[in-house]
């Protein structure tokens, strides 16, 4: 019972925080938003499969395979972000 209401409080803070990094993407059209956008939905819905699933076991393949793709994602994003050349003043 308590861990189905925890793992409620994890998807709301994650897909919230998607919601943030999404409008802040929309705002200044930096990728790096987009990818913690993308992340933290991949992560939520992730946590929202795992609290529907009959007998969810934490240490299920499929769950650190979609956790790996979001933090994959991340980390290409901060190499990109940090890899480009800023633009010089005038």
């Amino acid at each position: 019972m308590i861990v189905g209401f925890l793992l409620g409080v994890i998807v709301t803070g994650s897909l919230t925080a998607a919601g943030f990094f999404w409008r802040f993407y929309r705002q200044t059209r930096d990728s790096l938003f987009l990818a913690f956008a993308a992340a933290f939905a991949i992560e939520g819905i992730n946590r929202m499969a795992f609290l529907l699933i009959d007998k969810p076991s934490e240490g299920s393949p499929i769950i650190y395979l979609v956790r790996l793709v979001a933090f994959l994602l991340l980390l290409g994003a901060i190499v990109a972000k940090n890899r480009r050349v800023p633009a010089r003043k005038k």
